[in-house]
């Protein structure tokens, strides 16, 4: 049997499925909802994302540039995606192989916020909050985690944030 070639390209447009190379400009859209890990959606162009804004009806949206990873950079993420777990007999629970993308997910529910803050002030949220939240829940919960180990604990409690 035949062992395939890695693809020769990071990942396809979501608009015209033009491929994007590795260590290149790509764009996503400025929508929060658009452009989280899950949803996935990546532009070669700035034309195809605002193909992309009318289709999924955006009243007031943009594009962000960002460049594509290395093809080294990728390689590694999906060897680490796929590292095998630990048997069913270890006493401890697998770890990840490689850092998570937790340092940089949203760790709040968005809608959540913008509804709360719009309740309280009747104003607006810029999606920049929530990367900003999302830092301090960060620093906050590593906090915690230390005072947490200070205490001989392997359980974060309510006390152990200030």
């Amino acid at each position: 049997m035949e062992a395939t070639s890695p693809r020769p390209y990071w990942r396809k447009c979501s608009t015209c499925k033009k491929t994007i190379g590795f260590n290149q400009t790509y764009w996503v859209c400025s929508v929060s909802t658009c452009n989280r890990i899950r949803t996935g959606l990546v532009f070669c162009s700035v034309a195809c994302v605002d193909a992309h804004i009318p289709m999924m009806n955006h009243r007031d949206a943009g594009a962000f540039e960002k460049r594509s990873p290395t093809e080294g950079q990728f390689r590694a993420q999906q060897s680490a995606a796929v590292a095998p777990a630990a048997p069913a007999d270890s006493p401890t629970p697998a770890r990840p192989a490689a850092p998570t993308d937790t340092d940089q997910e949203i760790l709040t529910v968005v809608s959540k916020v913008k509804a709360y803050v719009r309740e309280k002030s009747a104003m607006n949220t810029s999606d920049a909050v929530m990367n900003r939240l999302s830092n301090h829940i960060r620093r906050w919960a590593m906090d915690a985690i230390q005072k947490a180990k200070q205490d001989g604990r392997e359980t974060v409690m309510d006390r152990d944030f200030r």
